[in-house]
């Protein structure tokens, strides 16, 4: 009968919210660090440059060990109590995680729309060549998530299809929690709230319906309803969805590509696509069902064969590897509500690349 439901303190968005940044730092008062992402670090350096006590920091690159080390020895030196992490999911939980070490507030400015990270007490920390290591659950969600439209449509459209891609496992893999009765991320792990499970179906819907419109939109470079109702469901909605109810093996799925060197230069989002057209078969849900998600995922552009991945020639033997990767001990592939295997999980990765060739 327990249950229990996380999210961040604030979501703000809107054009131009980065101007509000200044203002609730004032309010909180003493010293301030941000991270920011090497792609956006001049635009984002000079919008912030007026901020009385504010370090900026330039991102390594990787949520490794050794870069999140290097951030909390900054965050000491320079006494902040308030950490802002801009950019990407790798830059976010670089700065949660170093936040939460040093006990400082954790402030969220994502400059794309492709993860759900930012709303988010849960991190993914990798090696320094990439290579998938451990997801953290955190002990707390950020203070501050702040969005600004206005930054987020300037960045290449396909971060915002790879934003896509990652929310639409948010309602398979919830679904794929709640048949299996899996815990959620919450405070150690409790039944998801019928709220978490509304917000994960919802999400869903909101991609059938308005992602064709806001992809439109970003291409032209014009910010709409449909395209801030996609940012909102996937930093927003798809964060509340995963955290309150779950992830299963569309996420398994993604880290156990990380094996290959081949997929490293695709973005987390088109990995959890395929991912996600994976789980669908494993789970042997219905027939229509799968082929709808191939072919709105062919219609964004995201991976739905091997080949997308740059696969072409993979071997039984390394998706036998990405298959024993997903289901190393603690992994969320064991959310799913089916016997697994390496051997039931490796072929229902190749029967999602013919099904997908298939019906295409």
């Amino acid at each position: 009968m327990s249950r229990a439901f996380g999210g961040p303190g604030k979501y703000i968005q809107e054009r131009g919210a980065i101007a509000r940044l200044g203002d609730f730092l004032s309010a909180w008062g003493g010293k301030s660090l941000i991270l920011i992402d090497r792609a956006v670090f001049d635009r984002l350096s000079a919008a912030v440059a007026g901020i009385p006590d504010l370090q900026i920091l330039a991102f390594g690159g990787e949520c490794s060990a050794a870069e999140i080390a290097r951030i909390v020895a900054q965050i000491r030196e320079t006494g902040a109590s308030t950490v802002i992490g801009a950019g990407g999911g790798k830059a976010i939980d670089t700065a949660k995680i170093a936040a939460l070490e040093t006990g400082a507030r954790i402030v969220i400015l994502p400059t794309i729309a492709s993860t759900d990270a930012p709303c988010s007490a849960v991190a993914v920390r990798y090696s320094e060549t990439g290579v998938f290591e451990e997801s953290l659950r955190l002990s707390r969600n950020p203070d501050l998530v702040l969005v600004d439209t206005e930054i987020v449509a300037a960045a290449p459209v396909r971060f915002l299809i790879a934003g896509i891609g990652d929310a639409l496992s948010t309602w398979f893999e919830a679904r794929s929690n709640i048949d299996s009765r899996t815990n959620n991320y919450v405070a150690g792990g409790f039944p998801p709230t019928q709220v978490g499970i509304a917000v994960a179906r919802r999400c869903h819907d909101i991609l059938m319906e308005e992602a064709p419109k806001a992809v439109a939109a970003a291409r032209a470079g014009r910010i709409t309803a449909a395209l801030e109702q996609i940012i909102e469901a996937n930093i927003l909605m798809s964060g509340l969805g995963f955290e309150n109810c779950g992830c299963s093996a569309a996420h398994g799925i993604h880290d156990g590509l990380t094996v290959l060197p081949q997929t490293h230069g695709l973005l987390h989002g088109e990995k959890v696509a395929f991912g996600t057209l994976c789980l669908l078969m494993l789970e042997n849900r219905a027939t229509e069902e799968i082929a709808a998600m191939i072919r709105f995922c062919r219609s964004l552009g995201l991976p739905v064969t091997l080949a997308e991945l740059g696969l072409e020639e993979v071997t039984t033997e390394e998706i036998t590897r990405v298959a024993g990767a997903a289901l190393a001990p603690g992994q969320c592939t064991w959310a799913t509500p089916v016997a697994l295997s390496v051997e039931s999980l490796r072929d229902a990765i190749f029967a999602l690349d013919a099904f997908a060739r298939e019906v295409l």
